[in-house]
């Protein structure tokens, strides 16, 4: 091909390329706008109905596991649980709390018909991580705690949490099974969720309750928003290129 001939295809090759990327470009910006508008409207549901559930009253355990066994959404649903500590068998998550280091005590709690639930009891400080620093949060005899019912968790949330470290009794993810385990607890034997137990003050003020935090984000607006915004700034650019072809 001569070396006019190529001058005046590429142009041409040019018009053509831009003539198929700018609407396919287009289009894309588009669907990923709808798609974070969908999503909008899922997040903003599930948040209702997580509203709804945290400030329902509360229902019993037996009913949760109903609806845990009939797979209807348990999270953050308010229940009470009535039973008998083993402050021998708690277990501890690394956590802060209002900027302070500590633990979150799980302690098992036998129920009415000899199986275990995991409780979160609340907030400890480092220093006292022992259950002998605080004998005045070993209660004795049936006690009844309310709080939320949580999913337990099928693994490790991310690689960077470390591993649980079972023999030093501290747990970086809420594995139920090697919690259960390393108290010489049954799996069968234990309630397939925990409770968060909430504020409810217990004698000596350990452990803290209440901790549990609802925080979902909900970007998915900002998200569209950008996404329709680079759309029309694309079709803008489009339509003042042509503008400028035909002058």
């Amino acid at each position: 091909m001569a070396e006019t001939d190529v001058k005046t295809a590429s142009p041409r090759w040019r018009f053509w390329a831009v003539l198929i990327l700018l609407p396919a470009a287009f289009a894309v910006l588009l669907a990923l706008g709808t798609w974070q508008v969908q999503r909008l409207v899922w997040k903003e549901s599930l948040l209702a109905a997580i509203e709804q559930r945290s400030n329902a009253e509360p229902v019993s355990i037996a009913e949760i596991e109903t609806a845990h066994q009939a797979g209807e959404p348990i999270e953050y649903r308010t229940a009470f649980a009535t039973g008998r500590y083993l402050h021998d068998s708690e277990r501890h998550f690394f956590a802060t709390f209002n900027g302070q280091i500590g633990y979150y005590v799980y302690t098992p709690m036998q129920i009415g018909d000899g199986r275990y639930l995991f409780v979160n009891r609340g907030f400890v400080p480092y220093d006292l991580k022992d259950p002998k620093t605080r004998p005045q949060s070993l209660l004795e005899g049936e006690q009844r705690v309310t709080g939320l019912a949580r999913e337990r968790l099928s693994e490790r949330p991310s690689f960077m949490v470390p591993d649980n470290d079972e023999a030093a009794n501290i747990f970086y993810w809420k594995d139920l099974d090697r919690m259960a385990a390393s108290a010489g607890l049954q799996a069968e034997d234990v309630l397939p969720f925990f409770l968060d137990a909430d504020a409810t003050p217990v004698p000596g003020g350990l452990p803290r309750g209440g901790v549990t935090v609802i925080d979902l984000p909900n970007s998915h607006l900002q998200y569209a928003v950008t996404w329709y915004g680079l759309a029309l700034a694309l079709l803008g650019v489009s339509v003042f290129a042509w503008w400028k072809r035909k002058s």
